[in-house]
Parts: C-alpha cells; sequence; structure tokens
C-alpha cells in the first residue's frame, strides 16, 4: 500500500518520465525515475500485525529510539518514549494505545533536527491528546528538519484501536510518546522499532 498523501507527488513524478520518456532527454529521465522511486519507497505503508496482547504501548512510529524519561508535561508526569525517523523510515504513524481522541491541537514552531531533545518543545506539532483506559496519555507528530507536515487521520471524539493508523510525517521527523506513569520501558535507547508491533513499555500498575 501507500499513503494517500503520496499521490500528488508520485502522480507528477510518473507524469513527467512519461513526458520526457518521449523527447530523449537520457539524464533527466533517469533522475525522475530515481524521485519516482524515492517517493513510492518513502510514502509507503506495509501492513502490520499488531500483538495479541493487553498491558502493553506499541510504537506510534517506525525508527530509533532516542529518548526515555520521566518528563511532566502540562502539570502531569508520565513516561515518555521519543522515536526518531530518517528519510527512509516508514513514515506513517500508528496508535501506540487504544482509546478515545479528546483533543487535537497544531502548534506553530521551528524546524530543528528531530533527533534533537529540544524539538519536542520547539518545533511545529501536532499533540494529539486520548484517554486510555490507564489513564490520559499524549502523542505528538513532530516535524523536523526535513519534515514540514504533520498530518492526523483522527479527528477530536473518535475511539481508535492500538495499531490504527494514526497520521503521517512527511519527511524525517520524530515521534513523542507521553505514557501513563504505570507503563514501565521495553526498550533502550538506539534500539530500532517499527509502528504497530514493537512493544515499547508494559503496564505494571
Amino acid at each position: 500500500m501507500i499513503a494517500k498523501e503520496g499521490y500528488p507527488f508520485i502522480l507528477t513524478a510518473a507524469v513527467a518520465v512519461l513526458i520526457l520518456a518521449i523527447i530523449p532527454e537520457g539524464f533527466l529521465i533517469f533522475l525522475l525515475t530515481v524521485l519516482l522511486v524515492f517517493f513510492i519507497i518513502f510514502f509507503r505503508d506495509p501492513e502490520r500485525r499488531i500483538p495479541p496482547f493487553d498491558d502493553i504501548a506499541l510504537s506510534g512510529a517506525d525508527g530509533k529510539i532516542v529518548d526515555i524519561s520521566q518528563e511532566e508535561f502540562n502539570g502531569e508526569n508520565f513516561t515518555k518514549i521519543s522515536v526518531f525517523m530518517n528519510l527512509f523510515n516508514v513514515h506513517v504513524n500508528r496508535m501506540p494505545l487504544s482509546g478515545k481522541i479528546t483533543d487535537i491541537t497544531h502548534k506553530a514552531g521551528k524546524f530543528m533536527p528531530a533527533d534533537k531533545k529540544e524539538s519536542s518543545f520547539e518545533n511545529e506539532q501536532n499533540v494529539i491528546t486520548v484517554e486510555t483506559k490507564y489513564g490520559k496519555a499524549v502523542f505528538k507528530q513532530v516535524a523536523g528538519l526535513v519534515a514540514r507536515r504533520t498530518v492526523c487521520y483522527a479527528e477530536k471524539a473518535m475511539n481508535v484501536p492500538m495499531g490504527d493508523r494514526l497520521g503521517i510525517i512527511k519527511f524525517s521527523s520524530r515521534f513523542d510518546h507521553y505514557l501513563p506513569t504505570g507503563f514501565h520501558p521495553a526498550v533502550a535507547e538506539g534500539e530500532k522499532v517499527k509502528a504497530g508491533e514493537t512493544v515499547i513499555a508494559r503496564y505494571n500498575g
């Protein structure tokens, strides 16, 4: 599958390749073909096998764990786990926990490198608040140095199951999980994870 946000990029590149194939401009055709392949790879949206377990939190993004900490956000304490996505990771985000969307806020901001901890607070982002059976959770889609567009598929008041598609961030970016404090990390910094498949935390109450 391909994420729908990639269709305009892929279609544009495909049309350009077809037009230029008629007019022999070999090197340009080659470059546009490479661009077309890149867009197809970047916007890929593979199916994932959701683990059939309770009391777990799944990664919301493909990428590498860059931060694990206990952190206060809006006056509440959370277990924070952050994933950095590079250009070659799948960029479709998935729901880490089942729950009801209670708020979605878009915050304008900077576009510093998303692997930096400060990007969680300074960069443009979508802040998605979810009421789960474990308490409140917050998920952030954070734009990066290259990524300038965060897209959330969910809407306020929706009930979204764990592992469902939540949105996409176009090009390299970051996904922050703010989990209820009863969750304990099941991953380590530097570990690679997959959205909707990798268990990043377990609930011990």
